[in-house]
């Protein structure tokens, strides 16, 4: 008797996902493409779903060497769920052997800014600034297209959910990964951090701020122990009104200075905004121990205590 053929979507994935293990993988993309018109007959509004499924049939293309299907399939998942981690890396990997390598490290450093430990990733954007460089020298970076900043939402939301399906072999979670919160920066690393972070001051006076973040991320991954670069990012959160965001800078930036009185008062004007008054007062009256005759500090705890009270 023949095999009774996969009746759902879920059928049809979980069977795609069988082929691509086994290494069929024109088969799994047959069985991922009928899923995808299956679903959108179904007219089913399952955005996750959908991106799961062009994701892995993605990792099919690019197994097969096709990556120009796999950067369309990987486009289109993003496009249903920003900032996935694996249709990043797998448009990442289809850039680089497309040779297109500030696209390729675009990608790469927009998965580290998700997750730090991401071994692929970390390997990838140190391999396209290698060949960046060697490619354009000094000035590669201006030849970058803009790196996108990833809410803290999101970075949330990659941390409590588990990846799905086809587990990434270049991923490690294993005491011996380097990452940017772990590993130490070497001389040529807190340089450019440095280099970076002046260019996101930069800009700051210029009033760009979305683009501030960027450099200001840049720099943090190259070095993330410079607890100003932290407080910096947080004015530019605070002016574009992303007050978590810049909550979890001034953290950041606290934790690694605690008389950083920028971070105390970005902060405190943060938790203010978002009224967690009682938050807020707490981080003035500490910044007015380290400077009590600090105005703006003074000024800012006469508000917060008149909505206290």
């Amino acid at each position: 008797m023949a095999p009774i053929p996969p009746a759902s979507v879920e059928e049809l994935r979980t069977t795609g996902n069988q082929s691509f293990r086994n290494g069929q993988f024109a088969e799994a993309a047959t069985l991922y493409s009928r899923a995808l018109r299956m679903l959108q007959e179904q007219g089913s509004s399952d955005p996750e779903k959908e991106s799961v499924l062009y994701s892995n049939r993605a990792a099919c293309h690019l197994k097969d060497g096709n990556c120009i299907d796999c950067i369309k399939d990987c486009t289109s998942a993003l496009a249903l769920v920003p900032f996935s981690l694996k249709p990043l890396l797998r448009r990442a990997s289809a850039y680089e052997a497309l040779e297109k390598y500030p696209l390729a490290y675009v990608d790469y450093v927009t998965v580290l800014q998700i997750d730090d430990s991401v071994t692929s990733a970390l390997e990838g954007s140190s391999r396209m600034t290698r060949t960046l460089m060697d490619s354009f020298g000094p000035e590669w970076r201006l030849k970058l297209p803009s790196i996108p900043l990833v809410p803290v939402s999101s970075q949330k939301r990659w941390e409590c959910l588990p990846l799905e399906n086809h587990k990434e072999p270049s991923k490690s979670k294993s005491k011996g990964t380097t990452s940017a919160k772990s590993r130490v920066p070497s001389a040529g690393d807190v340089e450019r951090a440095r280099a970076l972070k002046e260019e996101g001051n930069e800009l700051v006076k210029k009033g760009n701020h979305k683009q501030a973040i960027e450099k200001y991320s840049e720099s943090l991954w190259f070095s993330n122990l410079e607890s100003a670069t932290y407080s910096n990012r947080a004015l530019c959160h605070l002016e574009l009104k992303q007050y978590q965001e810049a909550v979890k800078d001034c953290t950041e930036a606290l934790r690694l200075d605690r008389k950083n009185v920028k971070a105390f008062y970005r902060r405190a004007q943060a938790y203010k905004a978002l009224k967690d008054f009682r938050s807020s007062f707490a981080d003035i009256d500490s910044l007015l121990q380290i400077e009590p005759r600090n105005g703006p500090a003074q000024k800012l705890r006469q508000e917060v205590n008149r909505s206290l009270n």
